[in-house]
């Protein structure tokens, strides 16, 4: 394994009966990174994140992390990570200090390393003036940096996190975003599943979209969107299907997609220069532009380029048979 990379991931394929949930899926995520797999709800994130933190066997492919091989030496692989689970997994009646110190505990740390260790991860999430409040009287915002909190109290060298911030309101979900990345400013490399475009944008160093159990692409937020060209042209018209046609192949359009009842051009150079040429062209064939909007690519149209369908609309059977 590369010294850059603390994950190596070759040929991972998971089934449950005849149901593939995970295709002969190949990555790697390096050391330090904020690395994301980026997908709607069945499309195998849950799948491959379970079984590289050990919950699920390994029925096809080679995983090592931290330099264990994980079909070998699993509790070397459980030693080096720390989880934070999609569901909230805290004792209600527990305290927030008590459940660090019974985590430490449970792990063979020393007296005095957990009364550090706490102090120093209630300063971390900003929940040192809650430490004796019981877990049940937090906000949802607080339980979240809790569990990340108890992530971390084992000093791993990876933190997984499965949709950390589902179900958090859109302040208390950036804010958590804070928190991850000062965890992995402190050198903690921090793998992640998300269903959040923003989320994967702003947050990662590296996203993998990965949809019906396969990897579609790889890179950072900005090679991405990069790929898909310099702008993107909105256009409702009078005629779509006829000025899709009209449009194939025009100077500077590299891509032409359907999009909520008027088409997407992505274009090549600037859409400045471009779009007075594409309004032209279409109304000298007699098609009347009745909206248009111009505009730099996004995650979302990153998606939709590369699986041929929005994000959200990733609701299909997979969700009844892999609960993310």
């Amino acid at each position: 394994m590369p010294d850059d990379n603390i994950i190596e991931v070759k040929g991972l394929s998971h089934s449950y009966g005849d149901f593939e949930a995970v295709r002969h899926i190949t990555f790697s995520v390096r050391r330090g990174e904020i690395f994301s797999f980026l997908g709607p709800n069945g499309a195998g994130k849950s799948t491959a994140i379970n079984i590289l933190i050990t919950l699920l066997k390994i029925q096809k492919g080679d995983i090592i992390i931290s330099g264990y091989e994980l079909s070998k030496e699993p509790q070397g692989v459980r030693e080096s990570i720390g989880i934070v689970f999609q569901e909230i997994t805290l004792d209600r009646d527990m305290t927030v200090e008590e459940t660090l110190q019974f985590h430490g505990r449970l792990y063979s740390m020393k007296t005095e390393e957990i009364k550090s260790r706490t102090d120093e991860l209630l300063e971390l999430v900003e929940l040192n003036d809650k430490r004796d409040k019981y877990t049940k009287e937090l906000s949802g915002g607080m339980k979240r940096r809790l569990e990340i909190a108890r992530g971390l109290m084992t000093r791993p060298e990876v933190l997984f996190l499965d949709e950390p911030t589902i179900g958090l309101d859109p302040q208390t979900r950036r804010k958590t975003w804070e928190y991850l990345r000062n965890v992995n400013r402190e050198g903690t490399t921090i793998f992640l599943t998300t269903h959040y475009m923003d989320e994967a944008d702003i947050l990662s160093d590296r996203i993998s979209i990965i949809d019906h159990g396969k990897i579609i692409i790889t890179g950072t937020p900005q090679e991405l969107k990069n790929n898909l060209g310099n702008d993107l042209i909105y256009l409702q018209t009078s005629d779509i299907k006829n000025s899709e046609r009209i449009l194939t192949g025009f100077p500077g359009v590299k891509d032409i997609r359907e999009k909520n009842k008027g088409i997407v051009l992505t274009t090549d150079r600037d859409g400045t220069r471009i779009l007075p040429e594409v309004v032209k062209t279409l109304e000298d064939n007699g098609i009347l532009i009745e909206a248009v909007n111009l505009k730099k690519p996004s995650m979302d149209n990153v998606f939709m380029h590369y699986t041929g369908r929005e994000l959200r609309d990733g609701t299909d059977s997979n969700n009844r048979r892999e609960q993310q």
